[in-house]
């Protein structure tokens, strides 16, 4: 069988770009956060959804427990992925640390950067999640995650959902996404 020359640059620039992709997740993935890290990416999520997001402060404060995990990477060359570490916060201080991990297959091809917050509205919601060894979004419950227009804003008094969810990026706020099959798992810090 003859390859033509075409076809094995195909091949190499493929294998190139998984090799890099998976070069770059794994090393990510490997760098353990401290909990300091953590806590002060945390706390600029934080200030950049209270910004961002009119009455962010008031819903946050109706809250039960904020899950935050800033700066999650996904990336995928037909085989992706996405991997990030945060906090959870109650009463303003953290009280556990979690990862967030999920893989996918398919077309796909690229990277991304992102903010993850799962807000808990209901103490049941929340014991459900803290108590799960690995709480999977759309299998252990489900998260809603709330698109806003430009000039809308959050009011608790019409939110009911015990998980809602926001995705930020480096423009904001994010639409048309899913969290499902992402796995939250707690870390020991």
């Amino acid at each position: 069988m003859q390859y033509t020359k075409s076809y094995r640059v195909k091949a190499f620039t493929s294998a190139l770009c998984i090799s890099l992709f998976l070069g770059f997740a794994l090393t990510h993935i490997c760098y353990a956060k401290t909990a300091r890290e953590i806590d002060a990416s945390v706390d600029a999520s934080l200030d950049r959804f209270r910004k961002e997001v009119k009455g962010a402060e008031e819903f946050l404060k109706a809250s039960k427990g904020i899950l935050v995990i800033p700066g999650v990477i996904k990336g995928g060359f037909i085989i992706g992925g996405e991997y990030g570490e945060g906090a959870m916060r109650i009463n303003n201080k953290t009280v556990d640390y979690y990862n967030t991990a999920s893989g996918s297959y398919g077309f796909q091809i690229g990277g991304q950067k992102k903010d993850v917050i799962l807000v808990f509205m209901q103490d049941e919601a929340l014991r459900k999640f803290r108590e799960s060894s690995g709480w999977k979004a759309g299998v252990d419950g489900s998260v809603v995650l709330v698109n806003l227009g430009a000039e809308a804003s959050l009011d608790t008094t019409k939110i009911k959902e015990p998980i809602v969810g926001f995705v930020f990026d480096q423009k904001g706020l994010m639409y048309n996404l899913t969290l499902e099959g992402s796995k939250f798992t707690k870390l020991e810090k």
